[in-house]
């Protein structure tokens, strides 16, 4: 998405690229998953993509693989899954924000999944006001 709700902020800069601590927030993600040695990363981008592609690069300065699905425009989360489709098709994924910051522990998350032999496992957390985070 555009970060509408974070505007002005947003109005050049990507979510994923706001500073959290002075790092950038999808930085963060990424290296939460890199501890938990998920090393190779399809990132979806749309909007301002260029400034996340230009800033991550290959992924080489963080020791992980970035490849990136385009989208020409905003598919919301499942469209931008189903986007990046062929680079995913052939093993178990993780889809993952990249503009939310989160500790999961994502080894047992995997785990988990593998364990139950599910097709899908989700992974949620309780909060005290859903609204702060755009559901309405």
């Amino acid at each position: 998405g555009e970060g509408t709700r974070l505007r002005p902020m947003t109005s050049s800069m990507p979510k994923p690229l706001l500073p959290v601590a002075n790092r950038p927030i999808m930085e963060h993600v990424l290296r939460l998953l890199k501890r938990h040695g998920l090393n190779e990363t399809v990132v979806t981008v749309q909007f301002l993509a260029s400034l996340v592609k230009n800033y991550f690069g290959d992924g080489e300065e963080l020791g992980m693989e970035l490849t990136y699905a385009n989208e020409e425009k905003p598919l919301g989360t499942a469209g931008s899954v189903k986007n990046a489709e062929e680079a995913l098709k052939d093993d178990t994924f993780l889809v993952i924000s990249g503009d939310a910051l989160t500790d999961f522990d994502l080894t047992d998350l995997i785990a988990f999944h593998k364990e139950k032999g599910g097709l899908v496992t989700v992974c949620l957390t309780r909060v005290p006001n859903p609204l702060e985070f755009g559901i309405t």
